[in-house]
């Protein structure tokens, strides 16, 4: 096996780190009680739970869709995100999300710096009955996942190396904004009426745009260009990696109630049912076209079902989530169906299903939010006969997408300047699995 160039770097700044822990340990003075709802942050927590076991599911369902030299590669991308989130959240990465807003467009970094203040903290504005702690942990895992959807569209030919510093770079400089300006009270996108209950909007519109970037930077597989098909490694992967993300997102979308109330078990309701709903459409407008029904093509449709209806869970009723998973599915089948195509190599189709599927569910919330189902609800939806929700969310589609194509791109730029983003073609001709990890599925 070719052994790589040693790599000093990452370990010293992890060292650091561990060093800076020690002197700024963040002891507590007086945790604060008052308030708080032993239900709602036992739920919280088990929400919490739940979202971090969807990147475990995220790494099987695109594991199981590469070649079968790309594997461990794939799922281990889903994986590292688990260890280099986590603790750049807790350095600083929580600040900036949620720390003291500057400007409206992101936080101050030294609010939550390395965690100071949170576990004596006062329970955050929009979620008073569960310790800051938990509120920080639960959103946490949602920077987690993010970086790691991301991933499918740059699968087979992307250097290990260059993702994690992409994937550090996008969590701050992507991320952590459009989570402050979408979730914190005093961002500008949630003050301009912004409803995105559980992160389309943050989660995926963000991760989608960042994806296509990724399969127009890094350009196409070398059997992509010669038209070589190879078929998925594990389909039962796949559907093992669905389930997961299927329960997993109950967290989600019902977490995203901070409270164990009727809020989160409307929303545990529309999610479960825009994901039945989307993966019998995506099926059936397989059928319509003359394809057999698939096991992937389900589990891809659910998972968009999931997408669609992330940030409308908690606005809309459970009837109309049968329309979104049902819309959303149709609609981002015929764009992967555009996608195959084009010379677009998106490998896992990653900008079809989460950034057009995270799209759909913001007009549709647009659409159908409704003060009888929540009443934060300020303007309701055009299905209720007003626009201003409708066109603001219009608005913020356009700037969203802009803003994470644009710095996603950029970002790319800046990470290959530093380390090259695309493995050499003989590595990519190998495979991942062994040219960047040296390991190898025993049936390889």
């Amino acid at each position: 096996m070719r052994m790589k160039k040693p790599a000093y770097l990452p370990l010293v700044l992890l060292l650091a780190l561990s060093v800076l822990g020690v002197l700024m340990p963040a002891v507590p003075k007086t945790i604060v009680t008052e308030g708080l709802d032993t239900g709602d942050t036992a739920w919280m927590l088990v929400a919490t739970a739940l979202v971090l076991l969807m990147t475990p599911g995220l790494a099987y369902f695109y594991g199981g869709m590469v070649n079968n030299k790309n594997v461990i590669s794939t799922m281990l991308q889903s994986f590292i995100a688990m260890g280099v989130i986590s603790v750049l959240w807790v350095t600083v990465g929580f600040s900036l999300a949620f720390g003291e807003s500057i400007g409206g467009f992101v936080g101050n970094p030294m609010t939550f710096f390395m965690f100071n203040g949170v576990l004596d903290g006062k329970p955050w504005e929009l979620a008073a009955t569960i310790p800051l702690v938990v509120f920080a942990f639960f959103q946490l895992k949602f920077a987690v996942i993010t970086p790691a959807l991301i991933t499918g569209s740059m699968a087979e030919r992307i250097n290990f190396r260059s993702y994690v510093l992409f994937m550090i770079l996008f969590s701050i400089f992507v991320y952590a904004p459009l989570a402050h300006w979408t979730w914190h009270p005093q961002g500008f996108l949630f003050n301009l009426g912004v409803l995105d209950f559980a992160g389309g909007t943050v989660v995926h519109m963000s991760a989608g745009w960042a994806a296509l970037a990724g399969a127009i930077y890094l350009k196409r597989r070398k059997s992509h260009v010669g038209a070589e098909f190879f078929p998925p490694a594990n389909i039962p992967f796949v559907l093992l990696g669905t389930g997961l993300l299927w329960f997993g997102w109950f967290g989600f979308n019902a977490g995203s109630a901070v409270g164990a109330s009727a809020l989160a078990a409307s929303a545990f309701a529309t999610t479960n049912t825009a994901a039945a709903a989307a993966g019998l459409a995506w099926v059936l407008f397989d059928a319509a076209k003359g394809k057999k029904v698939s096991a992937l093509g389900f589990c891809i449709g659910a998972v968009v079902g999931l997408v669609a209806i992330t940030p409308a869970a908690g606005f809309v009723t459970v009837p109309t989530s049968i329309f979104i998973g049902t819309v959303a599915a149709i609609i981002s089948n015929f764009v992967a169906h555009l996608r195959t195509k084009s010379t677009l190599d998106d490998t896992l189709d990653v900008f079809p299903c989460h950034g057009v599927g995270g799209m759909v569910g913001m007009l549709m919330t647009g659409i159908f939010a409704s003060k009888g189902v929540n009443a934060a609800v300020a303007d309701e939806g055009l299905a209720f006969g007003e626009t201003k929700l409708f066109l603001t969310h219009l608005l913020a589609l356009v700037l969203v997408s802009a803003f994470a194509f644009g710095m996603s791109y950029l970002l790319l730029v800046v990470t290959n300047a530093i380390e090259p983003l695309r493995v050499k073609e003989d590595d990519e001709k190998v495979g991942l699995d062994v040219s960047q990890h040296d390991e190898f599925l025993i049936d390889a």
